[in-house]
């Protein structure tokens, strides 16, 4: 059953647990937080729904093990027994299907995001040395509260204990508090915590030492550091590895997470959940650098989203297990149709960030663009069956149609979707053509094979109109359209001015010299500027909002301004388009109320959002049909609302 991927389907021991396979779902902050910080209903069911489909380890998300740890206002609180019936919970649902499970204990340091009331916390950390991220300014801890927090390590482990856990995992990576103590560029201390390397590593040492003395030898514990926090300032990779063999050889760990990046840079964080813009699989250097200095096994995370990736990195000894977590956040399923040799059926991760960083950062819980159940498991697992199954019509193959069409298939509708154009796709063809963004054509690709496996009868150039539906008869038609550029009428004449989708598909000649006019501030914007200065065009990205890119997420923003800086691209924000002519573009300093004169420009390239394609909708007027409306075609925003807004009315039906 497992001969494709023998070692990713072969036990792993990691101390005195035994895991099933080597695929881990790390742990990750899911905003999926009960009542008093502890583990609740939402929780469960997401965890449980990556049990059910085969992961070997589950490590739950970060919980604070003292007052000062609490990062964010929705964190799950280690620091009291309030916690314990949660866990435990928890800990039973995940069991129930095989799954082992440990708890991460966290404390960030001075890395503090925000609070319950809006006020800044005071920030603790080796030494008052600020962080550049977030640009806190933490004070040094005293030897008080150093012995204070350690015990909150040791007490939390012990709660995580008896709710039953198989094991924790201390979070010494991305830079939070014990990275802190262990980095010499963050540690100025001169006490027998900082200095030199031993010093450094005290803290996490006695944090371990505690944690084992409080739970004895039944538990597995181990650590999870950076193997290169990648940013200049933070750890570098011989200091990791060091502190590992330091910690391994002194029996202290059962096994050690790698990853890479630090939360405390923008450079750093960046590597925190990696865009599709990183090859897949690039930490697996960074395992193998650790193990082979280290004797427990060696799990490694980032970008690993296809069981074959996996595979390799085992095979060639990097790591004794991989991180897949965003894999599963995509397809909760992905171990057991890897193991039953359904590869083709995965629903790969594309690494576009939307939807589960992306609702972190919102303060929302993660979901995925392609997998919206992720987060909705109470809502959306285990649909019925149709009853009674009908005729349904699906106009539109862009993403939501698909998603709606293939839901509704799978519930045991009829269901035929009609594309007008000869792909499956829709806007996902144009934005796979943005440079690093090829990826998310796979979001097609996942689509087309959920219809297939559904049993949709897929009809492609055939234009959905009153005529059809007539002639079809069927008993529901979801109308999924989607959009067209919107073109306004822009002042003055003589100017050049085409829009984003005529460039991307290469219909027209920009010159040398171009004005992107940005609205949405979204990847269309930044998209195009790197790819016309690529082409060697001089750019000049006019947003109208404060910087470039201000709607994405905040890792692929950073990345996308480092890039468009190395290109050359004059970013202008703050910019309303006002009119053109000749070679002359004019905007408008929104704020200041004045004027942005571009001078020599060839081309005018507009990304000024969309208009519903909704034609139909009104064309259906009167027939009597049961009619719906997903994605764009209802509302221009992105494919994340159209998926979901599928799911929904594929559910509903």
């Amino acid at each position: 059953m497992t001969s494709a991927f023998p070692h990713l389907f072969s036990p792993l021991q990691l101390g005195p647990a035994t895991i099933r396979n080597r695929i881990v779902s790390t742990g990750h902050d899911t905003g999926m937080v009960g009542e008093g910080g502890a583990p609740g209903d939402q929780l469960i069911a997401y965890q449980r729904a990556r049990a059910r489909g085969g992961a070997g380890l589950i490590v739950v998300q970060v919980a604070s093990v003292h007052a000062t740890a609490l990062y964010t206002s929705h964190i799950l609180q280690a620091q009291t027994d309030r916690c314990i019936p949660g866990y435990a919970a928890l800990a039973g649902a995940i069991h129930d299907h095989g799954t082992t499970v440990f708890g991460q204990l966290f404390h960030p340091g001075r890395e503090i995001l925000g609070s319950a009331d809006g006020t800044l916390s005071v920030a603790w950390s080796a030494s008052s040395l600020p962080n550049e991220r977030y640009h806190v300014k933490p004070r040094a801890m005293d030897k008080a509260l150093i012995d204070e927090v350690i015990e909150g390590y040791a007490a939390s482990a012990a709660r995580l204990q008896a709710a039953g856990l198989d094991g924790v995992e201390i979070v010494a990576s991305h830079g939070y508090l014990p990275a802190q103590f262990l980095s010499a560029r963050t540690n100025r201390r001169t006490d027998a915590y900082g200095g030199s390397a031993e010093n450094r590593l005290r803290f996490l040492r006695e944090v371990l030492e505690a944690v084992r003395a409080r739970v004895g030898p039944s538990m597995t514990l181990g650590a999870r550091i950076s193997g290169d926090d990648l940013d200049g300032i933070g750890i570098e990779p011989e200091e990791s590895a060091d502190a590992c063999e330091t910690l391994s050889r002194a029996g202290l760990v059962d096994y050690l997470s790698v990853v890479a990046g630090s939360s405390a840079t923008r450079p750093g964080s960046f590597h925190i959940v990696p865009p599709m813009v990183k090859e897949a699989g690039y930490t697996a250097p960074f395992g193998r650098a650790i193990k082979d200095r280290v004797s427990v096994p060696v799990i490694v995370t980032g970008r690993i989203n296809q069981p074959q990736i996996a595979e390799a990195i085992i095979a060639r000894g990097d790591a004794d297990a991989c991180g897949m977590t965003r894999a599963m956040i995509a397809d909760q399923d992905m171990p057991r149709k890897a193991a039953e040799g359904r590869s083709d059926d995965i629903r790969a991760c594309i690494a576009c960030n939307q939807a589960c960083i992306g609702h972190f950062f919102m303060g929302a819980p993660v979901s995925c663009i392609q997998n919206p159940v992720t987060g909705r498991e109470r809502s959306f697992e285990n649909l019925p069956a149709a009853s009674p199954a009908r005729k349904v019509l699906v106009a539109g193959g862009g993403p939501g149609g698909m998603k709606a069409a293939a839901v509704a298939a799978a519930r045991g509708h009829d269901v035929t979707l009609c594309e007008a154009g000869p792909q499956l796709g829709g806007q996902a063809l144009l934005a796979q053509l943005l440079p690093g963004r090829a990826e998310f054509g796979g979001i097609v690709t996942n689509l087309a094979r959920e219809m297939e496996l559904a049993g949709v009868t897929v009809r492609l150039n055939t234009r959905v109109d009153r005529a059809l539906v007539e002639e079809e008869k069927p008993d529901i038609v979801i109308v999924a359209t989607g959009a067209l550029p919107s073109r306004p009428e822009i002042e003055g004449e003589g100017a050049h001015v085409v829009d984003a989708w005529q460039v991307l598909r290469g219909e027209v000649n920009v010159g040398q010299s171009v004005v992107i006019a940005d609205w949405r501030c979204d990847w269309i914007g930044v998209g195009l500027a790197e790819k016309l200065a690529l082409d060697g065009c001089r750019v000049r990205l006019a947003v109208n909002g404060a910087q470039a890119g201000e709607s994405l997420m905040q890792y692929l923003r950073d990345h996308a301004a480092g890039r468009m800086f190395s290109l050359g691209i004059e970013v202008l924000p703050y910019a309303r388009l006002y009119g053109a002519d000749g070679d002359t573009v004019y905007l408008e300093h929104v704020m200041a109320r004045e004027p942005i004169v571009c001078e020599g420009v060839d081309t005018l390239v507009t990304a000024l959002g969309h208009e519903a394609d909704d034609g139909l909708a009104g064309e259906l007027a009167g027939l009597g049909i049961d009619l719906h409306m997903v994605g764009d075609c209802l509302s221009p925003r992105t494919a994340e609302e159209a998926v979901f807004e599928g799911l929904k009315v594929g559910a509903a039906l």
